[in-house]
């Protein structure tokens, strides 16, 4: 099944994050038009912050607070590569921070998040 995707540059500036993959962003995708949409970082999966295994949670907590310390460098962003999502009402794209650095480029580089390709996640298993 084919996605729709624009192309972009989107300029958004950040909200709030969400996790260590999400950000809820102001998107300006037209002059003088604004609106709040959640954005998924494309290629990565960070460890999700509800699993019932504490490490898990604890990586998770790890990976957002990485991802609000970059937030904290670079309230404005770029969006590309946008498209839809499989939840309704959020998106996915490329997010380049205003030195021009990806986001997930710089997550994965930390070894916080794991690539991810939209496909189904691994299961995740309780390490100690």
């Amino acid at each position: 099944m084919a996605r729709d995707e624009i192309s972009g540059p989107v300029s958004a500036e950040i909200i709030r994050v969400v996790d260590g993959d999400t950000l809820l962003v102001e998107a300006q995708p037209w002059p003088q038009q604004k609106m709040e949409v959640y954005v998924r970082v494309r290629g990565i999966d960070a460890p999700e912050l509800k699993s019932k295994c504490e490490a898990i949670r604890s990586a998770g907590m790890d990976a957002r607070h990485a991802l609000e310390t970059l937030a904290a460098q670079s309230s404005r962003i770029q969006l590309t590569r946008i498209s839809g999502d499989k939840y309704f009402g959020r998106i996915v794209a490329d997010v380049i921070l205003s030195d021009g650095n990806s986001v997930a480029d710089s997550l994965l580089l930390a070894g916080l998040v794991r690539t991810y390709d939209g496909g189904r996640k691994p299961r995740e298993t309780c390490g100690s």
